[in-house]
């Protein structure tokens, strides 16, 4: 059992590295398009605990709360400003605009290409069982992890999802599976049972695909594809929620509580699944379980959102500063800095709002967290 601590720790480390590399991404566009920037703090803003140097202007600080950072541009919201961002030129500001949200989606692409890389690619056309859970009626069954399963009751396999619904045909009745272990084909008998947990599964396998080493150039394709997809869904969301095609309480907004809670799922089953492999392959290292990668899988989906949902047209977030930015390119006519700074300030009181409201949500009906 995993504490509390460590996945605190975890989650601060997780959560304000994801904001502190937003952060950067817009400082380092603002050092290239030449507008100055007059502090670089490390955690939310909030009561600065100390100064840590100066560099070429940029005073870098450390406030109370422990939470990614920001940057505070010189003349942010005034174009009267020399040298600071509402006077760069619109082309500039649409970089610095960018650049933090694409620094989010890189992470996910490094994450995912790692993970790809590390995990290797999947080979569909068998199923392997990745993982076998404690006291399940696999392992009663004596199916060890690293099995090849080719048939359930006589009907061939080769799918994950396919393979699962004829399991939870047979529930509370005994099936056969044919399985291939170290070249040799045997057939065992277990009893998928009904009341085992959801999360659990009716056998406790987790069952997979056998994979190959991935190459390089495969990797860095998968990041990309990866990152990619996930993103085209979140953008899809809004419309999938108006046609009715996801229920609003599957696509609900979480905060803090919400993604801790995350963090302790993924957490807990990371190191569980770390402990059962030194245990294992001290007695059958043919047969160690893969541990699994969900803390990681996490960061790089948390970070395609808040990229992604920084984007979106909305006051006061960076498409919506993006979006007053586009008549000046298109049409050479700015919007008047006043009416911008107005529309950002109030749409800023209501993410405020809305924030303060998904988090004491969060409280009062938490979301339910899936189980890896």
């Amino acid at each position: 059992m995993v504490s509390g601590f460590v996945t605190l720790i975890v989650f601060i480390l997780a959560l304000g590295g994801m904001i502190f590399v937003h952060e950067l991404g817009h400082f380092i566009a603002a050092r290239w398009a030449g507008v100055e920037v007059e502090e670089f703090g490390f955690g939310l803003p909030s009561y600065k605990i100390a100064t840590l140097f100066t560099w070429q202007g940029t005073e870098f600080t450390i406030h109370a709360l422990p939470l990614g950072g920001f940057v505070r541009p010189k003349g942010e919201n005034d174009p009267n400003v020399p040298g600071g961002l509402a006077s760069a030129s619109p082309w500039k500001r649409l970089v610095v605009l960018f650049a933090g949200p694409l620094m989010n989606l890189i992470t996910a692409i490094i994450v995912f290409s790692f993970l790809i890389a590390s995990e290797g690619i999947p080979l569909p056309g068998s199923i392997k069982i990745d993982s076998v859970a404690e006291n399940s009626p696999a392992q009663n069954a004596d199916v060890q992890s690293g099995d090849i399963l080719l048939a359930i009751n006589g009907e061939s396999v080769t799918e994950v999802q396919p393979a699962i619904a004829i399991i939870q045909k047979n529930l509370d009745q005994p099936v056969e599976l044919l399985i291939e272990r170290n070249g040799e084909k045997l057939t065992i008998v277990a009893t998928p049972l009904s009341s085992r947990k959801k999360s659990e599964g009716a056998l406790g396998v987790g069952l997979g695909y056998p994979t190959r080493p991935a190459t390089f150039v495969e990797s860095i394709g998968g990041g990309f594809a990866i990152t990619g997809l996930q993103a085209a869904t979140i953008v899809y969301l809004p419309v999938a929620l108006i046609q009715g095609a996801i229920a609003p309480e599957d696509a609900r907004f979480i905060g803090f509580k919400g993604i801790f809670d995350m963090f302790d799922v993924a957490v807990e089953e990371d190191v569980t699944s770390r402990q059962e492999v030194a245990a294992t392959e001290t007695t059958s290292p043919a047969s160690a379980p893969r541990p699994t990668n969900w803390t990681l899988n996490l960061v790089g989906m948390l970070s395609i959102s808040l990229g992604v949902l920084n984007l979106f047209p909305i006051p006061a977030l960076d498409g919506g500063r993006i979006l007053f930015t586009l008549p000046e390119i298109l049409f050479r006519k700015r919007v008047p800095p006043q009416w911008e700074n107005a529309v950002n300030g109030i749409a800023m009181l209501i993410l405020i709002s809305l924030m303060l409201f998904v988090n004491v949500m969060d409280f009062v009906n938490p979301a339910q967290i899936p189980i890896p």
